[in-house]
């Protein structure tokens, strides 16, 4: 029975707003267990983390000498949970600054439940996400013949809609799935994890889903910028850092065979457009445009032998 399913979050703290994360712990159900994976912040940010964890039952912090990244994180608090509880039958990946609305979280496992007993073979769900400082939802990426397209739900939809990929955080998947196909990407440190995460379990025969009606709050990159091409959209403002491994993945990605190649096509025109617009408008813009360049050498320059070259079972 759905309700009587055991599910362990995890989520990944990096600097955290510890105020948020508070929100965040607060309105996960109260039968789920907790385990945060700390990647090396400050000492007052540990100790603040670690008073929230000791105030809620079932929960657990892992603490990281160094920045060991999000996918390695990831997997470190998933292999702790299914070895302490073996009955886990659920991972809820969360970021940091995710905040789910009341229900939510039920509402995808009742809809995960309800998309299996349909005959769908599930690779994971994934909430509605609401960009917190402009109120506009990210969408979710369908694929339609040759295009790759971005679906906003209307308000009331209640229709799961079949994605090429859901975003990282708020993806709910079977433990076992993810212990079978090896978790995420540990080599690509931060960005693309989600999206290679979507992709391989998509080539091994599953599926993924977007919930219009489980919400999430949640702030894309650094911050989210509003800006209108054919109706308001929001643009992730992610710095330098974040733009290397960004375009350094997705030169791995791009010569993985299980990733489609309409993603490949298109995703080369966004990274594009990404380059020009941070390249003419970015404060920071000879960082960002060189973080960029660096991040298309090493992806390309990385030992092609060293890639995933399949995910079929």
């Amino acid at each position: 029975m759905e309700n009587s399913a055991t599910i362990a979050v995890i989520t990944v703290t990096f600097h955290p707003d510890v105020a948020r994360l508070q929100r965040q712990i607060a309105a996960l159900p109260s039968n789920s267990r907790l385990v945060i994976v700390d990647n090396a912040s400050t000492t007052e940010e540990v100790a603040e983390i670690k008073r929230l964890v000791d105030n809620h039952d079932n929960a657990v912090l892992l603490q990281n000498a160094e920045n060991a990244g999000l996918g390695a994180a990831v997997n470190q608090g998933a292999a702790h949970a299914m070895r302490v509880s073996p009955e886990i039958e659920f991972l809820l990946l969360m970021d940091q600054d995710s905040v789910p609305h009341k229900g939510a979280v039920e509402e995808l496992m009742r809809t995960f439940f309800a998309l299996e007993t349909a005959g769908s073979r599930v690779g994971g769900v994934g909430p509605r996400l609401i960009d917190e400082s402009t109120h506009l939802q990210h969408g979710f990426h369908t694929i339609k013949g040759c295009f790759l397209r971005r679906v906003f739900p209307a308000a009331d939809a209640r229709e799961p809609v079949e994605c090429l990929g859901i975003n990282g955080s708020g993806t709910l998947v079977r433990a076992s799935l993810f212990q079978e196909l090896g978790g995420l990407e540990v080599d690509f440190f931060i960005d693309q994890i989600d999206t290679e995460w979507s992709f391989r379990t998509r080539a091994a025969g599953y599926r993924s889903y977007g919930i219009p009606q489980a919400r999430f709050d949640h702030s894309m990159g650094e911050r989210g910028v509003a800006f209108w091409f054919f109706g308001w959209h929001v643009w992730p403002h992610r710095s330098p850092y974040r733009h290397y491994y960004l375009f350094r993945n997705a030169m791995r990605l791009y010569r993985r065979p299980y990733a489609p190649r309409v993603w490949k096509f298109w995703n080369v025109i966004k990274l594009s457009a990404t380059f020009c617009i941070h390249g003419l408008f970015d404060k920071q813009r000879k960082a960002q445009m060189g973080n960029m360049l660096r991040g298309v050498r090493d992806g390309l320059r990385m030992d092609s032998s060293k890639e995933r070259l399949t995910c079929q079972k």
